[in-house]
């Protein structure tokens, strides 16, 4: 029973992260994407927290309270299936995908009130034609497509620092690397990243239609490579000054916050920001395969690689944030106030030469395809 609903939890989940970051970028005003879609992660780091207190020894985390602690998870699923009818179906989605004018005006009113929708539609519109002179994609010709290899490229590999920058060795192994740090009570420690967690990604709900989301990534990974070298400097002299201790526990507290400012929200609805309609769907899925599959390896590999590096395990993730940090400046254009036309121009753009025959050609080849 406990298995089965592991796996279903985790089917969920799957479904979840790809699904509500593409719903909200869809339904949220370009002014305001960013800060709506950072209430995604948001949503997630209350969770967080919210498990790691009521799995205390004394409240549920005991051997006597554990099954209404795992039951409880059902709860707010429960409550986003009653309130889930409350929420309108995607403008796009009716206008763009099933041609359905009125009904994406109803919608759109429900979500801004009583006002003239001229300018969304015209949007919407101009998405629509782009979108009819796309194939439906599917993953495996997206993969195999040049046209959107920028955009794919940059998706995956902004997924790929969201993992691989080591934030998840801190939330799985925290205890453990509190107690190496001579904390007392490394589980209160532990609740202490929730917070810090939770604190800073309402700063980046804030800050990310002001900022813009390659100026918080630049600053989140840039900032976690610094902590990750302070990290292993504390961790390998605390033996010997005592008050290094306290510079490894600052460095993860100052890694969390660096975390949530950028790297964390950002790649999960930026991926929506970079694809066109047709595309979008599958790139999601890709892109959020790629975030599961590196969570998995960070929290099985993590342990044994400890062993092996000893407290020099945080400067490999040090190398790998100063390059994805280098890749986000060369690589990640700016998506904030643009549509998701002008989005996809910057990547024409930047191609070694423009839409041609070619690629023309292949775009009729992939609705042919389809079509077939």
């Amino acid at each position: 029973f406990v298995f089965y609903k592991l796996s279903c939890c985790v089917f969920v989940s799957g479904l979840t992260s790809g699904l509500v970051p593409m719903y909200i970028g869809e339904i949220a005003p370009k002014a305001y994407r960013g800060a709506l879609g950072t209430l995604h992660q948001l949503a997630i780091v209350i969770g967080i927290l919210i498990s790691q207190v009521i799995g205390l020894d004394f409240l549920l985390g005991n051997d006597d309270m554990w099954p209404l602690l795992l039951g409880l998870s059902g709860a707010p699923a429960v409550l986003q299936s009653l309130l889930l009818p409350l929420c309108p179906e995607s403008p796009r989605y009716l206008y763009i995908k099933l041609g359905k004018e009125q009904e994406a005006r109803k919608s759109l009113r429900r979500l801004k009130g009583e006002y003239v929708p001229t300018s969304d539609l015209e949007e919407m519109r101009r998405e629509k034609e782009e979108a009819e002179k796309e194939a439906k994609v599917s993953i495996l010709s997206l993969i195999r497509s040049t046209v959107y290899r920028q955009q794919l490229f940059v998706a995956l590999m902004m997924h790929l620092s969201q993992q691989f920058s080591g934030i998840n060795a801190i939330f799985y192994y925290s205890t453990a690397i509190f107690s190496r740090a001579g904390v007392s009570q490394p589980v209160y420690a532990t609740i202490g990243v929730g917070v810090v967690n939770t604190i800073f990604t309402l700063v980046s709900v804030a800050l990310v239609d002001k900022a813009g989301r390659r100026t918080l990534t630049l600053v989140g990974l840039g900032g976690m490579c610094c902590c990750a070298v302070a990290m292993t400097v504390g961790l390998r002299l605390q033996n010997e000054y005592a008050w290094m201790s306290y510079v490894s526990m600052t460095a993860i507290f100052l890694f969390v916050c660096f975390f949530e400012i950028g790297p964390g929200p950002i790649p999960w609805f930026i991926v929506a920001e970079l694809f066109s309609q047709g595309p979008r769907p599958a790139a999601i899925a890709l892109a959020g395969c790629c975030n599961w599959t590196s969570n998995f390896i960070v929290g099985m590999t993590f342990q044994y690689i400890e062993v092996f590096l000893g407290s020099y395990v945080f400067i490999l993730f040090a190398g790998l944030l100063l390059v994805f940090t280098m890749f986000t400046y060369l690589r990640v254009p700016e998506t904030k106030g643009k549509t998701f036309e002008e989005i996809s121009a910057v990547f024409q753009k930047g191609r070694k030469k423009p839409l041609n025959s070619k690629d023309d050609t292949e775009l009729e080849q992939l609705k042919t395809v389809t079509e077939a």
